[in-house]
């Protein structure tokens, strides 16, 4: 399942640098997290990066965007190939 940030974010930049799937970006108000890029850091890491250094404790997991391990690495997959075939 793909992460969300809640509007407790602060806007403290900690998160967005440590996104390896570059799915933080920041929106309206508030940073934001695109669930069809975000794989939780499955294929990168251990455990979410950005919930790692998040001060405020607001990125946790989005409810609408229920995915396994499974989908999560084949999700990451697809990111990488895409990233081998742009020019």
């Amino acid at each position: 399942m793909a992460l969300t940030i809640t509007s407790q974010c602060i806007n403290c930049d900690v998160c967005e640098p440590e996104c390896p799937n570059e799915a933080i970006y920041f929106g309206a108000e508030i940073y934001e997290i695109d669930p069809s890029k975000c794989t939780e850091c499955v294929g990168h890491f251990d455990e979410p990066q950005c919930v790692q250094v998040c001060p405020v404790d607001c990125i946790p997991k989005h409810p609408d965007h229920m995915e396994s391990h499974e989908q999560l690495l084949q999700k990451y997959q697809g990111l990488m190939a895409g990233l081998k075939t742009k020019p």
